[in-house]
């Protein structure tokens, strides 16, 4: 099985499930080139109280964990499978590690994973399970989360992590759903993050609050940051190359970005 490489996503508004635009373009070039066995994807949107969660149902279905869109987007299917047998073998890994973790028969895949998938793997013939956020997370226990699972890798697992760079709903340009010119603000933080990504410089990310310029402002609240370091711990060294680069409603970064 060939060691398949880490995926870091920036999976933008849930219309892009519908109008993948470039982004989705960049998506499904990159997706032909990819043949893992198993998907493991790490969502912004599945944060959990207590041990990291694992889906571990066959067939997982979708959760449709946005409001006001139009209705298309909510008869959107994907009918994608699940694994119990690899479920197994992340709640092990994370075990080994010292990484509390249980398996969830009953959670659904959201738009964090299941709308950049639609692009990357449009016949969606690859089993998927899912990896929560604890809610006691710290940068440093989700890179610890990534290196656990990072010899995974070598069995035929692809690591995703699907977030955002820079992630402010209360600064975007609703109305502008196709303006590409951010901000100083969120220009100047994606690129210092874009900069720390390319030097492989994982301990100036690790303290990114105290790094990084305007991140409140970047991220008033972490959960689409965080996934970007469980995908770092899994990526181990290397320089990363950029999938996609740009911007929509005038500062939701969507940066991509993969470790070969």
């Amino acid at each position: 099985m060939t060691r398949q490489p880490v995926l870091l996503i920036s999976h933008g508004s849930p219309m892009r499930a519908l109008e993948g635009g470039a982004w989705g373009e960049a998506l499904r070039n990159q997706g032909v080139s990819l043949s893992p066995n198993g998907i493991l994807m790490v969502s912004a949107h599945w944060e959990a109280e207590g041990p990291a969660r694992i889906t571990a149902a066959p067939e997982p279905g979708l959760l449709y964990d946005f409001y006001g869109f139009p209705e298309a987007l909510y008869g959107v299917r994907y009918p994608v499978q699940g694994s119990p047998k690899w479920a197994q073998r992340v709640e092990a890994h994370l075990a080994g590690a010292g990484i509390a973790s249980v398996l969830d028969v009953h959670r659904p895949l959201d738009h964090g994973a299941w709308a950049p998938l639609l692009h990357l793997f449009p016949r969606a013939d690859q089993a998927v399970l899912q990896l929560s956020l604890p809610l006691d997370r710290t940068p440093a226990r989700l890179y610890a989360m990534g290196q656990a699972l990072a010899p995974l890798r070598e069995q035929g697992l692809l690591i995703i992590g699907s977030g955002g760079i820079v992630h402010n709903l209360r600064r975007l340009r609703w109305r502008e759903p196709d303006a590409a010119e951010p901000d100083p603000w969120a220009a100047h933080f994606d690129a210092w993050a874009a900069e720390r990504l390319r030097a492989g410089d994982t301990d100036a990310l690790l303290r990114w609050r105290e790094e990084s310029p305007d991140p409140h402002a970047a991220h008033p609240s972490t959960e689409h940051w965080d996934p970007l370091f469980v995908a770092l711990g899994a990526a181990g060294a290397g320089t990363p190359r950029w999938i996609y680069e740009g911007w929509e409603m005038g500062n939701l970064n969507m940066r991509s970005a993969i470790w070969d």
